[in-house]
């Protein structure tokens, strides 16, 4: 095989690879965004069913919910940065979008979407209940309990070994990760307090009726 020939081999590879790279993203996008909405509007739990979902707070008092939401906007940046930014392995001057891409990959989108999906497949494992009653069955399709859990991983993975990565420093990407975890604790104190609040105001009004 000529050099020549080499040359363009490796460039149809480069190619495929990019094609690949870019279909990751846009199924990653599509899928995450798709289970956040449908999840968001179409499934309703009854009380009698189980309490998830329901009081204050509603869906967003479950880190599977947030996870989600990252997930959906983690591929979109990525799907940006195939159009906008740049994937290059060396690079002088990062785009902002590609900056971002990586910040989010190491600090948030990684981490987060594997300690969601292995400590819930293993408490799956281990008592069903305790995460996912078969009571909710007929009311949460497996399609969207697989996005959420299982497809997580899956493509947080492909985007590992399909992406380059400049990472940022280790300390940067573990102040990214404690200010989500922050964010996410103070969220659930404040769902704490005002469902305690509305329980009370609840006891009051039905005591003065």
């Amino acid at each position: 095989m000529s050099i020549k020939q080499q040359g363009n081999e490796r460039q149809n590879n480069t190619e495929l690879y990019n094609v690949i790279r870019v279909l990751i993203h846009l199924v990653g996008c599509l899928q995450f965004s798709y289970s956040v909405y449908y999840d968001w509007n179409y499934v309703v739990i009854p009380p009698s069913a189980s309490r998830m979902g329901s009081g204050y707070g509603g869906k967003l008092k479950f880190l599977t919910n947030w996870d989600a939401i990252l997930q959906s906007v983690y591929f979109t940046i990525c799907l940006l940065n195939d159009v906008v930014g740049s994937n290059e392995i060396s690079i002088k001057e990062k785009p902002l979008i590609r900056k971002i891409k990586d910040f989010m990959y190491a600090s948030v989108a990684f981490p987060v979407a594997m300690f969601v999906g292995v400590t819930f497949w293993a408490l799956m494992a281990v008592d069903r209940e305790l995460v996912f009653p078969k009571a909710l069955d007929p009311f949460f399709p497996s399609w969207l309990n697989h996005v959420m859990h299982t497809n997580i991983m899956i493509f947080t993975l492909l985007e590992m070994v399909t992406s380059f990565h400049i990472y940022p420093k280790r300390s940067n990407g573990l102040i990214g990760l404690v200010v989500f975890i922050a964010i996410y604790l103070v969220w659930e104190s404040a769902k704490a307090v005002g469902g305690r609040q509305n329980s009370q105001e609840n006891k009051v009004t039905s005591h003065d009726v």
